[in-house]
């Protein structure tokens, strides 16, 4: 009687740390749900022109009941809310949460905390491929141009480091280590190649390059938007649907294919799904740094490393995140900073800290 007694207490305990769980998981993505809503507001309010915080919301509620005020001051802010700061903000939130999903799960996958898709370089040669768009209107596609071309090119150069990555992997005894390694190396690599096209474009490019190359949100509008919510549909339903396979090459390979799960086909088919959204993300808005080594790091103190529940909340926090680090961007300053000035100076020491607390596994 009292080892059931017992086995009854254990597990209304368990129970209670499971329910205990479910409810933290659940409030922070409630507060990430509500802080997204103020960064909306914030994000909107912010600009050369004067919109009150609370003006912003009654805005985007008068333009959507269709009570658009008639005179020419109402006229003129509803259309920079919503052609011009409502676009940007929704973008911000879509390649924040790209980001952050595909960090998340390159994490898991390579089990190593320093994957994200800027450190193994993926962004890096997405980069290089639109700056040839942009510097020399080069595509690898003859007669496209414009965003096609950028988009184009994003995409196959993503795949170079891509296939190192994946090429690593297959080497017996491949640290996850030598795999960030190589992708630094490749990003270093387009880097270079990248200043180099910078230094001999047109002086009307050299501009658009650079701001590109750093990273910036203020070029999204309504055409370009639906590009990004496919990305950030893809990664986040992709990532979500591959969860329970994600979580089983977080062990190790051994146990991946004692559950039946190719671990070399799983990974692959991550990094290539990794590699499209990003390159279609960043085509639009330049290579922002740091996003997706941040944000899978700060969810998984509140909701675990369980992918079915890390991939939407990174998505979440993501978007939250890039969307509060325009605020900031566009804060410094007369004219404001491009956002990836802003991610990188907060991705940079984090990045240093996570580089201090593994340097026992990566220096052995």
């Amino acid at each position: 009687m009292v080892s059931r007694f017992d086995d009854m207490y254990d597990n209304s305990s368990e129970i209670r740390e499971y329910n205990a769980g479910i409810s933290r998981k659940a409030m922070f993505a409630l507060i990430c749900v509500v802080l997204s809503v103020m960064a909306l507001g914030l994000e909107i309010c912010l600009g050369k022109a004067d919109i009150g915080f609370i003006e912003s919301y009654t805005i985007i509620w008068d333009h959507i009941t269709g009570n658009i005020p008639s005179d020419p001051i109402g006229i003129q802010k509803d259309e920079i809310v919503w052609d011009l700061r409502i676009p940007r903000a929704l973008g911000a939130f879509m390649i924040g949460a790209v980001l952050a999903v595909c960090g998340a799960a390159m994490q898991s996958i390579m089990r190593n905390p320093l994957a994200d898709p800027y450190t193994t370089g993926i962004s890096s040669g997405a980069g290089f491929g639109a700056i040839l768009a942009i510097s020399l209107g080069f595509c690898l596609i003859p007669g496209l141009t414009g965003y096609n071309a950028i988009v184009v090119n994003a995409f196959v150069f993503s795949l170079i480091p891509t296939f190192a990555i994946i090429l690593i992997s297959k080497i017996k005894r491949a640290s996850s280590t030598m795999m960030i390694l190589a992708g630094l190396g490749v990003m270093y690599t387009f880097s270079a190649m990248t200043s180099l096209m910078m230094l001999v474009a047109d002086p009307q490019d050299h501009k658009t390059a650079y701001v590109w190359n750093i990273g910036t949100v203020g070029a999204i509008t309504w055409d370009n938007l639906i590009f990004m919510v496919v990305a950030a549909v893809v990664a986040v339903a992709f990532m979500q649907i591959m969860a329970k396979n994600i979580n089983i090459l977080a062990m190790n390979d051994a146990n991946a294919a004692a559950l039946g799960v190719d671990a070399n086909g799983t990974r692959i088919w991550i990094l290539l799904v990794t590699a499209l959204t990003v390159a279609l993300a960043v085509s639009f808005t330049g290579s922002i740094g740091f996003v997706g080594l941040l944000a899978p790091h700060i969810v998984r103190l509140f909701v675990g490393s369980d992918n079915r529940y890390l991939i939407p909340a990174s998505a979440a926090f993501g978007g939250m995140l890039l969307l509060y680090s325009d605020c900031i961007a566009k804060s410094v300053g007369v004219t404001g900073v491009p956002v990836g000035v802003i991610t990188a100076a907060v991705g940079g020491p984090l990045f240093l800290y996570i580089l201090f607390r593994q340097r026992s596994k990566i220096w052995s």
